[in-house]
């Protein structure tokens, strides 16, 4: 069965229910949340009734929570200690959304790996390391290090930069790696051909490290390490070679999430991309579409 959503919002009122809500409108199965804003540290208590409400509905909607995906907000950065007080505020805050996962019952929590801003690459993989390290020790939630674009000082843009960490976390069950399809093509890799793709993976890392797919066109060449997402199939990827990850049986269970751009900066494409990809077929009216909904 296809595990398909897409990235919803998390508000202060309605949270868990909200997203909930919003990812069934899309017709989805599964979704993708922040649980507050990913560029500051603003936070509000966990309500427990609301998180009630939304697991009965998943229950009935007979969907697998264990396939719902939180992302840590983007100022962590583990990779970098120059100043250990913002490499401490990158741990104690990844510390608490860990927490805040545990309370939802969120299983899984999607993290950029970060940036070393200029300490070089090996000594930014041994400070993820060491964070991940700090934060794993007690904790029932696995974090996700997704493949990067290779923007400015990424790490993690070469899948044996994801290794050399994984191969220095003491707690190898609670980590694991999401895949984005812009990143990788961004990076430099061929996803047009992914089964071979997915056995250097696995030669690498291991398939069965794979717990998200964020499925992104892009809008840059082969290579161009600029990190910049487009709709389903109007961008470089194109949609049979995204349609060809999507419906790969090696990863037939692991949960696709879409996060490409509002149409116009204002219409969320999420419900007709999904519905494009449920009929596996491209539309290349439909991002008119979407704009003459409104």
């Amino acid at each position: 069965m296809l595990i398909i959503g897409s990235h919803v919002s998390f508000q202060k009122d309605s949270q868990l229910l909200g997203s909930l809500t919003e990812a069934l409108e899309y017709g989805s199965n599964t979704f993708m949340f922040y649980t507050g804003a990913p560029q500051n540290t603003g936070r509000y208590p966990i309500d427990d009734a609301l998180t009630e409400k939304a697991i009965t509905i998943i229950k009935e909607k007979k969907i697998d929570y264990s396939k719902v995906i939180v992302h840590a907000p983007y100022i962590i950065n583990l990779a970098n200690d120059t100043d250990e007080d913002k490499f401490l505020f990158s741990v104690n805050f990844l510390k608490e959304e860990l927490k805040r996962c545990s309370k939802l019952g969120i299983k899984y929590m999607v993290l950029h790996p970060g940036s070393h801003v200029g300490l070089g690459i090996e000594k930014g993989i041994t400070n993820i390391a060491k964070g991940l390290n700090m934060v794993l020790d007690n904790t029932d939630v696995t974090i996700l290090l997704e493949t990067m674009a290779g923007k400015g000082s990424e790490i993690g843009s070469k899948l044996e930069e994801i290794k050399e960490i994984i191969d220095l976390v003491e707690d190898k069950t609670h980590i694991g790696v999401c895949l984005d399809t812009c990143h990788l093509s961004d990076a430099g890799y061929d996803i047009s051909n992914f089964d071979s793709l997915l056995d250097t993976f696995n030669k690498i890392i291991g398939i069965d490290k794979i717990h998200c797919i964020h499925v992104n066109d892009s809008k840059n060449e082969n290579g161009s390490h600029k990190d910049r997402h487009e709709n389903i199939g109007f961008g470089k990827i194109g949609f049979d070679t995204l349609l060809k990850i999507i419906y790969n049986e090696r990863l037939e269970q692991v949960p696709k999430i879409l996060e490409t751009p509002y149409v116009e900066k204002k219409y969320p494409p999420y419900k007709y991309e999904i519905e494009m990809i449920r009929n596996k077929k491209f539309d290349e009216n439909l991002l008119d579409k979407i704009i003459k909904q409104d």
